[in-house]
């Protein structure tokens, strides 16, 4: 590593900042590698995915306001052909993309009452 042939002490005369007249030790020892651990999200890609869809259309803003519930619905089952897919718990923060999903229903409807100057009143 090479040093300069400033030191605090010439370069704070050149300055028109005051210093202290004093020695300065600054520590140039390599930093150990942070050991902490990321967490796993096995979510992030899809949380980020839903946060950073557009609405640019009025039709699918209709059907995202329509498929997402403004308040947070009974439990109910998901079934596709007539077998139970899954259950949804009545409480709504269990969801792990909650906050992306209410995001998403929100950007839906300022997307209809700012750029299609819709009355969005019937899905709130």
């Amino acid at each position: 590593m090479n040093v300069s042939e400033y030191t605090v002490r010439n370069i704070s005369l050149a300055s028109w900042v005051s210093i202290p007249q004093q020695e300065v030790t600054v520590n140039t020892a390599p930093k150990a590698k942070a050991t902490a651990k990321k967490p796993f999200e096995p979510l992030k890609p899809l949380r980020q995915w839903m946060d950073n869809l557009q609405v640019r259309d009025a039709k699918l803003a209709h059907r995202l306001c329509k498929m997402i519930p403004a308040q947070c619905p009974f439990e109910r089952d998901i079934k596709l052909f007539s077998k139970v897919l899954f259950h949804i718990p009545p409480m709504c923060k269990l969801n792990p993309l909650y906050d992306e999903v209410v995001g998403l229903r929100f950007r839906a409807l300022c997307y209809l009452a700012d750029e299609c100057g819709e009355d969005i009143a019937a899905y709130c």
